[in-house]
């Protein structure tokens, strides 16, 4: 069964799956996981991605991961690599098959001119505006090209020629002869081939033809004996194109299942808005921390179990559902309890004295690195006459619930002393400055002497030996919760979504790794960052906060 840590939930797909195997209906499971490489994972490809793995990993199959990359002018190396980064960053392996589709493109020239032979393709000369008015709708049928019923010697010519070069791109189009009445759209003569004079990334310019998609996309799978062609519900309708390819070419024939995509709210999925996002500047690139791509939450802080996670618990259907963000931030956040170290760190800074410590005193206090795991071990603190707190920690007329600091109020600070404070100081705008107050040197690590209980504990920095670190504070990109659903999707961006600001930290989190996260206590989880850090200057990404924020807004 599966090898990976995350728990395994039954799913319609596992069903079918376990079905076929014990009905001796296949011998072995094989998926694969086909991306165009023209753009960067995101969260819904995560989703794909975990379901295909995953599945060869539970039934003791293979995986294959599949570059479709059949249209040269959108693809790049560059998405090859990053696709191969997140896939393996997920924690998923596809050994020695890695494919591309362009591997396949002599075979599929070849079952092309099969089809041509066997009378079911055709070379078709209209323009692109010509097929669109004669392809019908959803409640007209299509009408016929005038050049369906071409020779196929003629048609054999034609396609030669296209493949060398004769013609410019648009002339001509290798389309398949099926039905121009069939109520589904994708069996109308769907197109096979393109003239494309455009370099491709791999086959150089040894091609001036590419195979469209829906041509190459199931002679893909069979080629590489796909057991289970698993894909997202909008290629449903495309799977009757698919299974006619096969029939006619007599080959191996994968099962195609279908299931939900991912919509996630708060979030769009689509590239063609990811990549304006990217392009207009609305984010710094495809790797910002608010972007849903993998990339940009890997640099955001989330760990790749915590993805998984996600994944698992959502499940599997067929019906088209809305995941709230907050189920993907709780994975994170579940995740991120277990292993983030705790450091101390205050971003509202407010001065305290301790009018009753020692001036020239440095005391350094053993703190844990993780409260429920002793074995993670200790680190030392600084603590001096003269502190820092966060102002949300103090309130002049604190109501009868807030268990923080006030006037003549007690808290404790974290692994330090109960303090009460004494004196409130303000400018001369009325705002408060500094806290003058008093300490227990007799609580440090236990209770009172006299068995009183102090409810507030909050967290604390030295003024003399805390250092000043930048921080990014992390939000949601749109505010509202289906941005697709506004006018325009950019007016659904949410202008908070990042802000800057300093916070004075532990002197030891200068030397803080890149990609590293530590759970600000009290605060959130914040992230070193990847990009912007440098030595001795980490830049903490916010990665998640403690709670979830915008379930109380709502």
């Amino acid at each position: 069964m599966s090898t990976s840590e995350t728990p395994v939930t039954s799913n319609f797909i596992r069903t079918i799956i376990a079905e076929d195997l014990k009905n001796g209906r296949r011998d072995q499971v094989i998926t694969r996981f086909p991306p165009e490489p023209n753009g960067y994972l995101h969260i819904g490809h995560a989703k794909s991605f975990s379901l295909n793995f995953g599945l060869a990993e539970d039934f003791s199959g293979r995986c294959h991961l599949r570059f479709d990359d059949t249209n040269p002018i959108k693809e790049e190396d560059e998405y090859v690599d990053a696709i191969k980064a997140d896939v393996q960053w997920l924690g998923f392996d596809w050994g020695e098959h890695l494919h591309f589709a362009s591997d396949y493109f002599d075979q599929l020239y070849l079952w092309a001119v099969q089809l041509i032979k066997a009378g079911k393709a055709y070379v078709d000369s209209q323009t692109a505006e010509e097929m669109r008015e004669n392809r019908g709708s959803l409640t007209q049928p299509g009408v016929d090209s005038p050049f369906r019923n071409r020779s196929v010697a003629e048609n054999l010519e034609l396609f030669e020629k296209m493949k060398k070069g004769d013609f410019s791109d648009g002339t001509h189009i290798l389309r398949a002869k099926i039905d121009m009445s069939s109520p589904n759209m994708n069996l109308r003569d769907p197109a096979m081939y393109r003239i494309l004079h455009a370099h491709h990334h791999r086959t150089g310019d040894k091609w001036c033809i590419y195979p469209m998609y829906d041509f190459a996309h199931g002679q893909g799978d069979s080629i590489e004996g796909v057991t289970y062609s698993i894909c997202t519900l909008e290629f449903e309708d495309h799977r009757p194109l698919y299974d006619w390819f096969i029939e006619q070419l007599g080959i191996f024939a994968p099962q195609q299942i279908e299931f939900a995509r991912l919509n996630l709210s708060y979030t769009v999925m689509s590239k063609r808005k990811l990549l304006q996002l990217v392009n207009e500047q609305y984010v710094t690139g495809w790797d910002d921390p608010r972007m849903p791509t993998l990339v940009g939450m890997r640099r955001r802080g989330y760990p790749p179990k915590a993805i998984r996670t996600f994944c698992e618990r959502i499940g599997v259907g067929k019906g088209a559902s809305w995941i709230d963000l907050s189920v993907l931030e709780d994975c994170v956040r579940e995740q991120l309890n277990e292993t983030s170290f705790r450091r101390q760190a205050v971003l509202k800074p407010l001065k305290v004295t301790i009018s009753n410590y020692p001036a020239d005193k440095i005391e350094m206090l053993e703190a844990p690195n993780h409260p429920q795991q002793p074995d993670l071990g200790t680190r030392t603190l600084p603590f001096s006459r003269e502190l820092y707190i966060d102002q949300d920690d103090f309130m002049e007329d604190p109501p009868k619930k807030f268990f923080r600091l006030g006037p003549g109020r007690e808290v404790r600070l974290r692994n330090a002393y109960i303090i009460k404070c004494e004196e409130v100081i303000k400018d001369n705008n009325g705002d408060v400055v500094e806290l003058r107050c008093s300490a227990d040197l007799d609580t440090l690590g236990k209770n009172p002497a006299d068995g009183h209980k102090v409810k507030g504990i909050i967290h604390w920095v030295s003024a003399a030996q805390a250092q000043e670190v930048d921080v990014r504070l992390y939000d949601r990109l749109f505010s509202q919760e289906n941005p697709d659903k506004a006018e325009n999707y950019l007016q659904a961006l949410n202008p908070d979504s990042f802000q800057t600001t300093t916070a004075l930290v532990e002197p030891e989190l200068l030397s803080a790794e890149p990609g590293t996260t530590f759970q600000f206590e009290r605060v959130g989880y914040f992230t070193v960052d990847s990009k912007d850090s440098q030595p001795g200057k980490p830049v903490f990404n916010r990665t998640v906060t403690l709670r979830d924020t915008w379930a109380k807004l709502k």
